[in-house]
């Protein structure tokens, strides 16, 4: 191994995020479209923690391929998260539980798409975090009651397949609505997936594609979690008038989904920098889904497999994997998923297999950069730490017990902090045994 473990762990990283940068995945999507003659206008909406990101390569793409042709539109993303722009306004709202920044950018872009014409077109920038940002609630829903519900959502440990179904039915633009709203105009939507299986309908809660859940899913995702929501959500979620566009539906035939990044493509890169450095990648999976200390004693139970047995590859090696995790809320203490993450590796080496713990290495982080609600991507986890952390007193179960893992990491100097990268493929995981 070429490396020290930490850098080895920390380029990966960057590598990830890196095959995500809508200035190199988008563009050749973008240039075909750009040199397009359609004889309309071209209206640019979005939504994500990548809106901004997205609508700065869309407006670089047309100043070259297309200078004399005027584009317009708005977009919406996490506060933090926006870059300068100069014909797309760039709104900032809040994220994960929705605002009236967001609702107000939101009904702005409903406004914005509706009257169009055949010969106009709609490009769609979509990305992970839309779903809250995009918050614009069905009639006789508050946004504070669709706050409640988001905040059961959130602390309850539903997926985000199963939270995405709840906030649909409670959307007037989620679910495919706003692509029913810009027909008879053609609409092309660009994605950027942080959801596990890549699928259009989840991302961002599928704005601009047909819904395959139904109002009874929803239901049963609040009678799985024990979530009583507010009335006016009960007499919604009872509403067939709030049932979303579902496949065939005639006002998204023109309606044409372009998936321009995807959690497999990072996790490729990465491995091409472990290659690069000596090290056997192996990819695990890029959709994995669990509690996130329930996933964390699977891969260190991998790991040990590597070292002992040289399975499924001898070390050096790396275990790659992408997905998202999710965190039942017992505690009060402070951290995201790959922070729980990396605090529950941690305790399973020190509990179960303490011979290794000076050969393995370990990195969680979140590809948007903020790992939940916190300032820091994630964390790191390098030989040494759990003599350290017995050292000075940092209890590393009882961190975990308190789902404070950013506590835990922040203690022993490990946290990764990047700030927003402008891109989100989910959450990049990478086990190293050396």
């Amino acid at each position: 191994m070429s490396l020290p473990a930490e850098e080895l762990l920390r380029r990966m990283m960057t590598a990830a995020v890196a095959a995500a940068d809508p200035r190199e995945c988008l563009p050749p999507h973008l240039v075909p479209l750009a040199r397009a003659d359609h004889g309309g206008r071209t209206v640019v909406i979005g939504a994500g923690k990548a809106a901004a990101s997205m609508a700065a390569a869309v407006e670089a793409v047309f100043a070259d391929e297309a200078p004399d042709h005027e584009i317009e539109g708005l977009v919406v993303t996490r506060y933090g998260h926006g870059c300068p722009t100069r014909h797309i306004e760039v709104v900032e709202a809040a994220h994960p539980v929705p605002d009236a920044a967001g609702r107000d950018a939101a009904r702005r872009m409903l406004d914005r798409v509706s009257g169009l014409g055949e010969r106009d077109r709609v490009i769609a920038l979509i990305s992970g975090g839309g779903s809250a940002l995009l918050t614009l609630p069905t009639a006789g829903v508050s946004l504070e009651d669709k706050q409640a519900v988001n905040r059961a959502l959130l602390r309850s440990g539903a997926t985000i397949h199963e939270m995405n179904a709840v906030r649909k039915h409670l959307s007037a633009i989620k679910g495919g609505r706003l692509a029913a709203a810009a027909a008879p105009a053609a609409l092309h939507a660009f994605l950027i997936s942080d959801v596990p299986g890549d699928d259009p309908d989840v991302i961002a809660s599928g704005p601009t594609v047909a819904d395959t859940s139904t109002l009874a899913d929803a239901r049963a995702v609040l009678a799985k979690f024990a979530i009583t929501p507010p009335a006016s959500v009960v007499r919604a979620l009872e509403d067939a008038r709030n049932e979303t566009p579902k496949p065939g539906d005639p006002a998204l035939e023109r309606a044409v989904t372009v998936m321009a990044a995807r959690p497999q493509a990072s996790l490729a890169a990465a491995a091409a920098v472990a290659r690069d450095a000596g090290v056997t990648p192996v990819i695990l999976g890029d959709a994995i889904e669990g509690e996130a200390r329930d996933v964390a004693t699977v891969m260190a139970g991998i790991a040990a497999q590597v070292a002992r047995h040289g399975q499924p590859a001898p070390a050096p090696c790396v275990l790659l994997s992408g997905g998202e995790t999710t965190v039942t809320v017992r505690g009060d203490g402070r951290g995201g998923r790959n922070a729980e993450f990396l605090c529950a590796f941690a305790v399973t080496v020190q509990r179960r297999l303490p011979e290794l713990a000076g050969r393995i290495a370990a990195l969680a982080c979140d590809t948007d950069g903020i790992d939940g609600t916190e300032d820091n991507a994630g964390a790191l986890f390098v030989p040494g730490d759990l003599t350290r952390a017995e050292a000075t007193g940092v209890d590393l179960v009882a961190h975990l017990e308190n789902n404070d893992g950013y506590g835990a990491f922040a203690a022993l100097g490990r946290l990764i902090v990047t700030g927003p990268t402008l891109t989100n493929v989910n959450d990049f995981r990478a086990v190293l045994v050396v």
